[in-house]
């Protein structure tokens, strides 16, 4: 399984919970392959985030840091996007086909 999170509070926290359960053995049979964090805007994260997001990767076998695209936002799919290299290497560390 792939847990995905917004990088704002609710979001991380959310993850910060699921992330506990998991590690917990709360829920039995899932194999989770990582974490991945969607920035909610662009920019830099501000810190208690960024330091809340560290924290919890330290509990996921894996981590990727998605930066913000503004074409999401605006509804334009993702195969007519370019895309940050992140997305790509979430991708190909999953096992899905590359992006074009």
């Amino acid at each position: 399984m792939l847990l995905v999170a917004r990088s704002h509070a609710a979001g991380l926290c959310a993850a910060q919970a699921a992330v506990a359960q998991w590690a917990a053995g709360v829920l039995p049979g899932v194999q989770l392959i990582g974490l991945a964090v969607v920035a909610d805007a662009p920019g830099k994260r501000p810190k208690p985030l960024a330091d809340l997001m560290r924290l919890i990767a330290g509990g996921v076998p894996r981590l990727w840091d998605l930066p913000w695209v503004e074409a999401f936002r605006l509804g334009d799919p993702p195969d007519k996007v370019r895309l940050p290299p992140a997305y790509a290497r979430l991708v190909r560390d999953v096992g899905g086909p590359a992006p074009a």
